[in-house]
């Protein structure tokens, strides 16, 4: 079955890293995978790939002509892969793929991969999804709810968890020998873009509150990047947060930390909360859509949104109980293996295309699959 995946950029981020999982995971299956995107630093993880085709296409912009220039390369790249059928990963991108694939009039069937969005924009959300894609699969149970409520038709859905491998870790000591972080230190990894999503704001109000001699690792860019050296000059944490940039060795990152955190007003199933988890790095993070169902099996802390005292609180009673950190992450490692396990995630994806497909083939046109009139299939 030839798979094309298409997405908006292959950077830093949830849905970047599902594409990376599944096209690694697609040769289990038997799938041959291409991903068409505008690039980004994990292109070059699916490059080192066999048999996976790569295609250029901007990012689908909200401009009219932002979207016709995604539309007509997401047809080129439909018309050279020639794919059975094509995943598309979030809401833009969906439109583009649908325009594309309606100008060609190509038959393959569509699925969007729906990964969440701010609470104000599901409603549009929604009504694309009612129209465009012949499935939809959510990456919790928490944001299919969020869409039905939007005006989500009750059909064509599925759930189906992201999941992550659990990457090769060196010893706490060798990761920090290498980075240069003191051996004895308590360290908190945040491994976000630097967007207004992200509440970097809250985390550093937060931070200046913990009372515990630790140290706060960032990791990531975005458009919020001098906001956030602004405010950690001004609350005087020069010394006890270090802004790393984008990075590719997250896994040495969390080799080096105690914990991870994330302080988001919103998220869809973020695959950095997964990683940690993955890696017996216990969480604290805000209880939000995807986080709150990960974490509420176990494996770290939660707290409510904008709210920085609560964020330190729970920083601060694992940094500064190290053993309970270690038993947090001891717990984190067996809900990975519970409930968001790769093969299960691939299993899913691979029932789901193949129905549709099949579904095509003998009727000559996309069909939505037999469970979606009763009920919504988690997988």
């Amino acid at each position: 079955m030839k798979v094309l995946h298409t997405i908006g950029e292959m950077g830093t981020g949830g849905a970047e890293s599902l594409v990376v999982e599944l096209v690694r995971g697609g040769d289990s299956v038997g799938w041959h995978s291409a991903v068409a995107s505008a690039g980004g630093w994990r292109e070059q993880e699916l490059s080192d790939l066999p048999g996976v085709s790569l295609y250029q296409v901007p990012l689908s912009r909200r401009r009219p002509t932002g979207l016709l220039r995604a539309v007509q390369a997401t047809r080129r790249a439909i018309r050279a892969d020639d794919p059975d059928v094509v995943v598309a990963h979030n809401v833009g991108v969906t439109v583009a793929t649908w325009l594309a694939l309606r100008t060609l009039r190509h038959r393959a069937p569509l699925v969007t991969v729906f990964h969440g969005v701010a609470a104000t924009d599901y409603r549009a959300a929604a009504r694309v999804l009612n129209r465009c894609p012949d499935a939809v699969v959510t990456v919790s149970s928490t944001i299919l709810d969020r869409l039905r409520t939007a005006g989500l038709r009750p059909r064509r859905t599925e759930v189906i968890r992201n999941a992550v491998t659990a990457p090769p870790l060196s010893s706490r000591e060798q990761a920090r020998q290498e980075l240069g972080l003191d051996p004895g230190t308590p360290i908190a990894l945040c491994a976000a873009r630097m967007v207004d999503q992200k509440r970097h704001d809250i985390l550093l109000q937060a931070w200046a509150a913990v009372t515990t001699p630790a140290l706060l690792l960032l990791a990531g860019d975005g458009p919020n990047r001098e906001a956030v050296h602004r405010q950690v000059a001004e609350l005087g944490l020069g010394g006890r947060v270090q802004l790393l940039g984008v990075r590719d060795d997250v896994p040495r990152l969390l080799a080096a930390s105690d914990l991870s955190t994330l302080a988001s007003d919103w998220e869809g199933l973020p695959v950095a909360v997964l990683e940690s988890m993955a890696a017996g790095r216990p969480v604290v993070a805000t209880a939000v859509d995807g986080v709150a169902e990960a974490v509420g099996h176990g494996g770290g802390v939660l707290v409510p949104p904008g709210d920085p005292v609560a964020l330190a609180g729970a920083l601060d009673s694992l940094l500064g109980d190290l053993d309970r950190c270690h038993d947090e992450g001891a717990a984190a490692q067996r809900v990975i293996a519970d409930f968001y396990d790769p093969r299960h995630l691939m299993a899913g994806y691979d029932q789901l295309l193949r129905s549709l497909l099949s579904a095509t083939r003998t009727s000559g046109a996309p069909a939505e699959p037999a469970w979606q009139d009763d009920e919504t299939r988690t997988a």
